[in-house]
């Protein structure tokens, strides 16, 4: 992929066949969640995720942008953080969306593959979340609590999916994020693992919580998995006043990971 001129501004290219090979791609990233595993591409859609890896000091070798929107000096400005840009028409960007409202840009970045699991870091293991919502969810949820990695297993739902990245509104950008491996993935952890239950006596308030720490959040209708609850050094009850059987498991891990959060505090500041 072409760099930026010697000038450092980015080197700018018209598009406008439908058959060109980088919009090929590109809809093909955006119809299959999986196929960036397969193409080595990652399709970064929309303003918001764009800024938010720009912000985060990320590299972009490529942008695509529509006509209107490199009209926009805000959106060219932002487009121009790419070593290249390509601006094609209006119709050829809504072509590649996965919005309803068609996103005026979007970066090309290369997938960098799977990277090795780090054993210390406070973690959030995903046992076959398969809502792309929920899965989202969750991962914003642990950057903003100070989770640093997640750990997908296999038959969750893929973290880099165009469905996960818009609900994790750029927290992909700053955490270690593993996916599809075996649950004996997790034997490389040194940090414990936690699991909510509501058949169990001890509450999530009421217990010293380790940290680091990992926790284990499972499949949408059957729960963590029975192996893996017995990997799991504690087992939790979040209490539900309100008498209802369960929480949704993105409300529960945000519940989990902000008492977490607090307690870590709380010790800090003694």
């Amino acid at each position: 992929m072409p760099g930026r001129s010697n000038t450092g501004m980015p080197q700018i290219r018209a598009v406008s066949s439908r058959d060109n090979p980088l919009l090929v791609r590109l809809r093909k990233l955006a119809a299959d969640p999986g196929a960036y595993r397969k193409l080595g591409e990652l399709w970064i859609e929309g303003e918001h995720l764009c800024d938010a890896l720009v912000k985060r000091g990320g590299a972009v070798p490529q942008a695509l942008i529509g006509e209107s929107a490199w009209a926009r000096p805000a959106l060219r400005d932002l487009a121009s953080a790419a070593a290249t840009v390509t601006i094609v028409p209006d119709a050829l960007m809504a072509s590649i969306g996965t919005l309803e409202s068609p996103a005026p840009m979007g970066f090309v970045l290369p997938w960098m593959g799977v990277p090795e699991i780090d054993p210390t870091k406070p973690s959030v293991v995903l046992d076959r979340l398969q809502d792309a919502g929920n899965v989202g969810t969750v991962i914003r949820s642990a950057a903003a609590f100070g989770f640093t990695q997640v750990i997908a297993l296999k038959g969750t739902a893929a973290l880099w999916s165009p469905k996960v990245l818009r609900a994790g509104m750029g927290a992909h950008f700053g955490l270690n994020l593993v996916e599809s491996v075996d649950e004996v993935a997790l034997d490389a952890l040194a940090v414990p693992l936690l699991a909510t239950s509501s058949h169990v006596a001890s509450t999530l308030h009421q217990t010293a919580l380790p940290w680091p720490c990992a926790w284990v959040m499972g499949h949408e209708g059957q729960g963590v998995s029975s192996a893996l609850l017995a990997r799991c050094a504690m087992s939790l009850r979040i209490p539900q006043p309100g008498g209802e059987e369960s929480l949704n498991v993105a409300a529960a891990a945000a519940v989990c990971f902000y008492e977490s959060a607090r307690q870590q505090a709380a010790d800090a500041a003694r």
